[in-house]
């Protein structure tokens, strides 16, 4: 196994985790950013307010691609272990 191909392994798990956690981080990201705004609107500063909002999100973006980041990550670990004879051998 020669340097480029670890590179390359690498790369493909990196780009991978960015693809699969990309949906669940943006929509965090953006209840997050509408959480703040209403908060300094309102001059509310409450802690759960931001944090429930997040969760529930989560939780809603986990159950609808959850299976879809599932599936893509299997995927490629299967094609990585399938893989290896021919990388060693």
């Amino acid at each position: 196994m020669d340097p480029q191909q670890v590179f390359t392994f690498g790369q493909q798990g990196l780009t991978l985790l960015l693809i699969v956690a990309a949906p669940l981080l943006l929509t965090v990201l953006v209840v997050g950013l509408v959480v703040s705004i209403f908060q300094a609107a309102t001059q509310i500063n409450e802690v759960t307010l931001s944090f429930v909002p997040k969760m529930v999100a989560a939780v809603v973006v986990l159950t609808l691609a959850g299976p879809w980041m599932l599936s893509t990550l299997v995927e490629y670990i299967q094609r990585t272990l399938q893989a290896i004879p021919s990388i060693v051998g």
